[in-house]
């Protein structure tokens, strides 16, 4: 196994080749670069952003929290402030005679012409 070693270094054309197949079937850099050519080799040699795991599932599962939270809030197991306010505002509303907000009908302009 050293012998073999030791002719990878020789500088002779054989040797370089060899090298450079080497490199090539193992998936290593063919020839030398420097280091700032070796840092654009490591971010290609990266998996892609959007392949990566830790990145695509990184914000949790918002709808189903909410479903789940909703659930345990008509259990009586969570008390969410916000939507008690909300529901408390408009049962006020309804108690005053102000019902909830109903847009407008739809109208053609040419109706509102003639």
């Amino acid at each position: 196994m050293n012998k073999y070693v030791n002719l990878a270094k020789v500088n002779s054309n054989y040797a370089m080749r060899m090298n450079r197949l080497s490199n090539r079937i193992f998936g290593e850099v063919v020839r030398p670069t420097n280091q700032k050519s070796m840092k654009v080799v490591k971010l290609f040699a990266e998996k892609p952003v959007n392949k990566r795991s830790e990145v695509v599932n990184y914000y949790p599962r918002t709808k189903e929290t909410e479903t789940m939270m909703d659930h345990l809030r008509n259990y009586g197991l969570y008390r969410n402030e916000h939507k008690d306010f909300n529901e408390e505002y408009n049962r006020l509303r309804l108690l005053r005679g102000k019902s909830k907000w109903i847009p407008p009908p739809f109208r053609n302009k040419q109706e509102t012409k003639t």
